[in-house]
C-alpha cells in the first residue's frame, strides 16, 4: 500500500487516499492555528500534512529537533508551519509549545496530543522506570496538553477542538504492554472528564483509537505477528497514517460541532 494521493472528485479539489480515505478538505481550516505534538514524523507528521493541506497552520512539538526542521520544510516552510522540541512530560515544556503557536500565529484553535513512546515487557519483566517513562509521556502528556490548551482556549474565547491520540489497546489491552494499555485506558477516561469541564466555553474534547495502522514501527514486526493481525480485522488490511488523519481532521474542523466526550475506533472492525 502507498500514501499517494489521487484526486478522488474533480470538482471539489479534495484529495484522496489510494484506499479511498479523504485526507483533507481545502479551505475547510483556513485562519485555523493546530498544535501537534510528536508530529515530526509517523502518525503525527500525516495528521500535520492534512490539517495543513485543509488551510491550517501548524506548530509541531517533538523531541527531535532535526526531524522537525525536515517536517517544517515538509510542510511548507515557516509560514505554515513552526517547530519545537518538547518532552511533553514537562508541563513548562508543553506551556512554551502553546506560546509559539501564540506568538507565530496569533493563537491555538486545534490541539492533537499524539506524542508517544513504548517500553513493552511482560509485567514479570517491566521495570518501575518502563512503566513510569510510558505513563509520564502519554498520560501525563496529555494531562499537560489538556490543561495548557483549555487555559489558552478559554482565555482566547472563541472555543477550540482538542483531539487525544488513544490506542485500541486501551480498550482491550496488550500483552507485553500493562503500561501503554493502561496509559491508554487512562487518555479515555481523561477525555470524558475534562470535556465535561470545558464544554460551556465551546472547547470540544474528543479521543481516537488507532488500531493496527502501517507505520515504521509495525512494518518492523516479523511477518507472522503481522498475518496474525491482520486476520482479526474485518477490514482485511491495515489502516494507513492519512486514514487515522482524515478523522483527526473531522474531529478537529466544525464538521464534528456537536461532539464531545467521545472516542472513535480506527481499526478497520478489530475488537468490535
Amino acid at each position: 500500500m502507498t500514501d499517494s494521493t489521487t484526486p478522488a472528485n474533480s470538482d471539489s479539489g479534495i484529495t484522496a487516499t489510494e484506499v479511498g480515505g479523504i485526507t483533507a478538505v481545502p479551505g475547510l481550516l483556513t485562519g485555523k492555528v493546530a498544535v501537534i505534538t510528536g508530529a515530526a514524523q509517523g502518525l503525527g507528521l500525516a495528521m500535520a500534512h492534512s490539517l495543513v493541506d485543509s488551510g491550517a497552520r501548524v506548530v509541531i512539538g517533538d523531541m527531535n529537533a532535526e526531524a522537525i526542521e525536515a517536517a517544517v520544510s515538509e510542510l511548507g516552510g515557516s509560514d505554515i508551519a513552526a517547530g519545537v522540541v518538547c518532552n511533553v512530560s514537562s508541563l513548562e515544556a508543553v506551556q512554551e509549545l502553546a506560546d509559539t503557536a501564540a506568538n507565530t500565529f496569533g493563537g491555538v484553535d486545534i490541539w492533537v496530543n499524539n506524542a508517544g513512546i513504548t517500553r513493552d515487557a511482560t509485567i514479570r519483566k517491566m521495570t518501575e522506570q518502563q512503566f513510569d517513562d510510558v505513563i509520564s509521556v502519554h498520560l501525563r502528556g496529555t494531562w499537560n496538553g489538556l490543561k495548557v490548551a483549555t487555559a489558552l482556549m478559554r482565555e482566547q474565547d472563541r472555543g477550540g477542538s482538542i483531539v487525544n491520540v488513544s490506542s485500541i489497546s486501551g480498550k482491550v489491552g496488550n500483552a507485553g504492554q500493562s503500561n501503554y494499555s493502561a496509559a491508554k485506558a487512562g487518555i479515555v477516561g481523561m477525555t470524558k472528564a475534562v470535556s465535561k469541564e470545558v464544554a460551556f466555553k465551546n472547547i470540544r474534547i474528543n479521543a481516537i483509537q488507532p488500531g493496527f495502522i502501517n507505520t515504521a514501527m509495525t512494518a518492523a514486526m516479523p511477518q507472522h505477528a503481522i498475518d496474525s493481525k491482520l486476520a482479526d480485522i474485518p477490514l482485511g488490511r491495515a489502516g494507513e497514517p492519512e486514514e487515522v488523519a482524515s478523522v483527526v481532521l473531522f474531529l478537529a474542523s466544525g464538521l464534528s460541532s456537536y461532539l464531545t466526550g467521545t472516542v472513535t475506533e480506527i481499526s478497520g472492525g478489530r475488537h468490535i
